[in-house]
């Protein structure tokens, strides 16, 4: 078989395989006496038709069953000689095909980067470490509380921290702000609208004037909107709304006691404070084994350089945009204002992507150095653990992992986390005293 490779550009090879008449006529005569043994022609017993009217009759099928076979088989031959690692064909040009005739064709291939495998062991990295203080599990627990709030309407004045049910307009130099930006609705008018009297709520500065007024009040509120103002074509303008109040809501939260913590599944009140602290120490220590982990990746990043395949960090690409995009619409944000930021969105997952490409492939090729591989009963356990999440039985999500064909993508998740656990426990680590979120704050 004579094969030769020749690179297209980064990642991108053109392979030209030309097999044998000998291997070529060999492979007709094994798929024609397959379909001999199987064929049922009229006026002969079953198998026992002659080849000459075997090939007449299923010429079609014989010519594609042998044209599957000499691909399948001299296209991964010729990647074991030339110790390629094909990541996707991206085209295929057959040139000569037939009894009689070598079988020759071009293939288009994306190949998985060449580079020197940085150094990965002993690296030097930093763990954060801290510990939650009285203040962290406060707020933790009116965190709690909050979502128990009541909210009684009231006839008295608004204040701070109360809800305030308005209606609004904005305007623009005077033009309705629907007008020039039909597609934030919820940014530019509303009915309605429940706002908490608070200085970071909604837009900044948007419901300070509201601080002593009553329903049927009526505000007119200047605002110069952010710069970072989420609809872009109003980023640092200056806009005015127009407010009306039609009713007052007073944040009543439930009282500290053993009764409010049952309704958490906690015995008494010093039992869900415990569980709080223990919460907040186990969110502590994964950030800090996060932010190691991400120090170690960075290191392996910055250590060697090497061209990406283009379909590769596409698709990778495709999938973060996708979890930008899922994230954002769980937490609330509007249709429009995603659509308002796609093109920011795109290029942050771009970016994004590169490095997780990237990243996947230097722990790929320690996995393979340190002969790190995803056991069986590791699959299995993280089969329980995906139909846990998703309330399903675990025979029905290995079926749907089956029919999506992720079980390699499954089992590369594993390696990638197990080879990070091998980089982690090889490096060397230095503990540093961080403060608790509360004390940043403060």
């Amino acid at each position: 078989m004579n094969v030769s490779v020749e690179n297209l550009g980064p990642c991108k090879k053109l392979l030209r395989i030309e097999v044998p008449v000998e291997q070529v006529n060999a492979a007709f005569d094994t798929v024609t006496a397959s379909f001999q043994k199987q064929a049922q022609l009229p006026g002969f017993r079953s198998g026992k038709a002659p080849k000459h009217m075997i090939i007449k009759s299923y010429e079609s099928q014989i010519n594609d069953e042998v044209r599957k076979k000499l691909f399948g088989d001299s296209y991964a031959a010729a990647s074991a000689q030339e110790k390629l690692r094909i990541l996707a064909t991206l085209d295929v040009e057959e040139l000569t095909f037939g009894r009689g005739l070598p079988f020759s064709y071009t293939a288009t291939l994306e190949n998985a980067p060449e580079f020197e495998v940085p150094e990965y062991k002993g690296l030097n990295a930093q763990r954060p470490v801290a510990q939650p203080t009285e203040a962290d599990v406060e707020r933790a627990m009116n965190i709690l509380r909050d979502q128990q709030v009541r909210y009684n309407d009231v006839t008295r004045a608004l204040q701070a921290d109360d809800i305030a049910v308005v209606n609004y307009k904005g305007t623009l130099d005077g033009k309705p702000l629907t007008e020039e930006f039909p597609t934030a609705r919820g940014l530019t008018e509303k009915q309605n609208f429940w706002v908490q009297v608070k200085e970071e709520s909604f837009i900044p500065g948007f419901t300070t004037p509201l601080v002593g007024a009553s329903a049927g009040d009526k505000r007119t509120v200047p605002l110069t909107l952010p710069a970072d103002f989420v609809i872009t074509g109003l980023s640092g303008k200056n806009v005015v709304y127009e407010l009306e109040v039609v009713g007052v809501k007073e944040k009543v939260l439930p009282a500290l006691d053993d009764e409010f913590a049952k309704g958490f599944g906690a015995e008494d009140l010093a039992k869900l404070t415990e569980g709080i602290r223990q919460d907040l120490k186990n969110e502590l220590e994964f950030r800090g084994r996060k932010a190691l982990r991400d120090q170690l990746l960075k290191v392996l990043l910055d250590s060697v350089s090497f061209d990406l395949p283009e379909s590769v960090v596409v698709s990778e690409t495709r999938n973060v945009v996708y979890n930008i995009v899922n994230e954002n619409q769980q937490r609330g944000v509007a249709k429009e204002i995603i659509e308002e930021r796609k093109d920011e969105i795109f290029a942050s997952a771009g970016a994004s992507a590169k490095d997780r490409v990237k990243a996947s492939f230097i722990l790929g090729r320690i996995a393979e150095l340190e002969n790190i591989k995803a056991e069986q009963k590791e699959m299995t356990q993280r089969v329980i653990a995906l139909a846990e999440q998703n309330k399903t039985s675990p025979e029905k999500m290995a079926k749907s992992l089956q029919e999506r064909n992720a079980f390699q993508e499954l089992a590369q998740e594993i390696i990638i986390g197990k080879v990070l656990d091998f980089v982690e426990l090889n490096a060397q680590v230095e503990e540093v005293a961080t403060p608790s979120p509360s004390e940043v704050k403060a």
